[in-house]
């Protein structure tokens, strides 16, 4: 069934009123494709005028949204004969990172990604995507792996953030994002990154310092939620809708100021309302990326990689 959102009212109560008409008895044989028809068009044109015109902080919930596809979504639809890889070989498997090999394309990869979970007993279990030290080790234990067998990398990336709990702290979790960090730069591999929903602080780049980056179009990128932005700056969560505009954190802003490559284009209504549209739209972008990153030596994609996020902001700076 299909969740709205606070400001996607009036197309939720004409999509309702369709559904009504069409459970409807008809025992007279009275025709009512026209008026779904009439209300279909409507809900459309509303769903088009809202999305024209999304707010930072409608942006933030949409990219939220429990039902847009998640990063094992993604591997189910664009990854065959996929092997999943666990643990980091040091301490625990953490769920929050799932990772392993098959093939995009025809072409073998390693696919990194965030998972948050579908509901509430995934949610827990991957623990709603926040990576604990064990999984950033992990994702730097595949990125080397696929660099000894030559394998590109496709890295997912959803999540608030990094798990920020004291026990994740006691294992040093700064180092190992950091780490993890070094190991994308490190890669002697293609290294793909890709926003498909929320992209939070250092728990997002340890896996998107790539030779790509790409985003959603609905998907936000930032160093700090809103929530906590405005907590700090305001004493006061109420503000979030502030801090998001504050921070510039849509896929719109961040291609503006060059620190993404690419927004992919979105279903009108977002990915929640056609999730194998925007599957495929990524695997189109992921396609042609990979044909032009492939040729390139190990060395020369991480000269390249490097000068990419070096250069960034120093136009600002100047």
């Amino acid at each position: 069934m299909r969740q709205f959102l606070d400001f996607e009212k009036p197309v939720a109560e004409l999509e309702n009123k369709i559904d009504e008409l069409r459970q409807m008895a008809d025992p007279e044989g009275v025709n009512i494709e026209e008026e779904t028809a009439r209300l279909s068009e409507k809900a459309e044109k509303h769903l088009r005028a809202i999305y024209a015109k999304l707010t930072p902080w409608q942006k933030v919930q949409v990219a939220r949204h429990a039902q847009r596809p998640h990063t094992q979504d993604y591997i189910k639809a664009l990854v065959s004969d996929f092997t999943p890889l666990a643990g980091d070989r040091l301490f625990a498997d953490d769920k929050a990172i799932i990772g392993g090999m098959g093939r995009f394309g025809g072409t073998p990869v390693m696919v990194i990604g965030t998972e948050r979970g579908s509901d509430l007993e995934t949610r827990l279990q991957h623990n709603f995507g926040m990576a604990r030290p064990e999984g950033y080790r992990k994702a730097q234990r595949l990125m080397k792996l696929a660099g000894r067998f030559g394998l590109p990398i496709l890295t997912f990336i959803d999540t608030a953030g990094a798990w920020p709990g004291i026990d994740a702290e006691q294992r040093g979790q700064a180092e190992a994002i950091a780490s993890s960090i070094a190991a994308c730069f490190d890669a002697p591999v293609p290294l793909i990154a890709t926003v498909i929903g929320e992209g939070g602080s250092g728990g997002a780049v340890a896996l998107g310092a790539g030779d790509k980056v790409f985003m959603l179009e609905h998907a936000i990128y930032s160093v700090i939620s809103p929530e906590a932005c405005a907590s700090i700056l305001w004493r006061d969560p109420k503000q979030a809708s502030t801090a998001a505009e504050t921070l510039r954190l849509t896929a719109q802003d961040l291609k503006r100021f060059g620190l993404i490559d690419q927004i992919v284009p979105e279903p009108v209504g977002g990915a929640q309302r056609d999730p194998a549209a925007a599957m495929a739209s990524v695997g189109k972008v992921l396609g042609e990326a990979l044909k032009e990153l492939q040729p390139l030596a190990p060395e020369r994609l991480r000269e390249l990689r490097r000068e990419k996020f070096l250069a960034m902001g120093r136009e600002a700076l100047h």
